[in-house]
């Protein structure tokens, strides 16, 4: 039976919302085809909000949580209505992340659920992460169990967004971890040079590496742990922001590509990954794809335009299917939670 799912997300980098259309089919096994996808990006007004939104009074967040969830609704209706859609069967929407500290029990991703259904009047599934962070795991990454069961003929997927994170097969289970910041660092830098980001990685490729700052920042306590781990904002603000006050941005962009191109290839070498399929926006960083493909023997697949740019999108959508069949959508050999498990809020 075919399902045509929705899904939604909002990455850390803030480059925009994505929406993408799916159908689904199980048979042997699960097949996918996306049938409309878009990014659609945020007026200064939403990227302002959402950037400062790990600041608000808790007053304030829960305000934005109600207004993000009907600005995601209208958004779906548009896009449906722009494309004249019929039958879809469920929104999976991931939402905007604001906190993650797993070690603390909590993750929050704003955009109520509820309010998209009212916007749509479509099932809608949401708030993914939550569950796993109360079952003792880190509430990420959620995107292997799409590795799974859509990806499997790689040897690891790896996604460039604002951080980059990694799923493979490992004495025969899939785990996954984040690997280190990415486009939440690089935008930032970037931004400095008033352009929105690094196009193709051409700033960077300017700048000469400080090797001071580049040992400072593969020193970092995080790089060292055994893995299931993830990042989030709040440790950039910690760990990454203050080494690079007083560093020239194209010297501070240069650093941190060559940091992120080592973070990465060490884990490829370490895990021997012969065929690894790179997508999200940093596949389009040609400056640290080729650092990649040097410091690797590795065969770097770049996909089509759609799955480098919504396959997290693509995979959420597979999570509300998955939830409404009451199937697993969450391994705990990628979160490190104590048992795999069927995650989300249905509205």
């Amino acid at each position: 039976m075919k399902t045509l799912a929705i899904g939604l997300m909002s990455g850390t980098s803030l480059d925009g919302l994505d929406i993408c259309l799916a159908e689904f089919e199980k048979k042997d096994k699960w097949h996918f085809q996306i049938l409309k996808a878009e990014t659609l990006p945020y007026s200064t007004d939403w990227e302002n909000k959402l950037r400062n939104s790990i600041h608000l009074s808790a007053t304030d967040l829960l305000e934005l949580h109600t207004d993000y969830g009907f600005y995601l609704g209208q958004k779906v209706k548009e896009f449906i209505e722009k494309h004249q859609l019929e039958n879809i069967d469920l929104i999976a929407s991931h939402g905007h992340t604001v906190f993650h500290q797993p070690q603390r029990k909590f993750t929050l991703q704003i955009g109520d659920g509820r309010a998209i259904k009212m916007e749509t009047g479509i099932p809608v599934l949401y708030d993914f992460r939550s569950q796993d962070v109360l079952m003792k795991g880190n509430g990420a990454p959620l995107v292997p169990i799409g590795d799974e069961l859509l990806f499997s003929q790689y040897d690891a997927c790896l996604n460039l967004g604002g951080f980059s994170n990694i799923s493979l097969i490992s004495e025969g289970k899939r785990i996954a971890f984040d690997i280190a910041p990415v486009n939440i660092v690089l935008n930032y830098l970037a931004q400095q040079l008033n352009e929105s980001f690094d196009e193709n990685g051409d700033l960077a490729r300017k700048g000469e590496v400080n090797e001071i700052l580049l040992n400072q920042l593969n020193s970092l306590d995080f790089y060292q742990q055994p893995h299931p781990k993830s990042l989030g904002v709040e440790w950039c603000h910690q760990h990454i922001f203050p080494k690079l006050q007083d560093i020239n941005p194209l010297e501070a962009l240069a650093t941190i590509s060559e940091h992120i191109a080592h973070q990465i290839s060490k884990v490829i070498n370490e895990n021997s990954i012969k065929h690894i399929l790179i997508t999200g926006g940093g596949a389009y960083n040609n400056f640290i794809i080729e650092k990649i493909k040097a410091k690797t023997d590795s065969e770097v697949i770049i996909p089509e335009k759609k799955i480098i740019e919504y396959k997290e999108a693509l995979i959420f959508a597979l999570m509300g299917v998955l939830k409404m069949n009451n199937e697993i959508n969450v391994l705990s050999s990628a979160t490190g939670s104590i048992s795999d498990h069927c995650s989300g809020v249905i509205a």
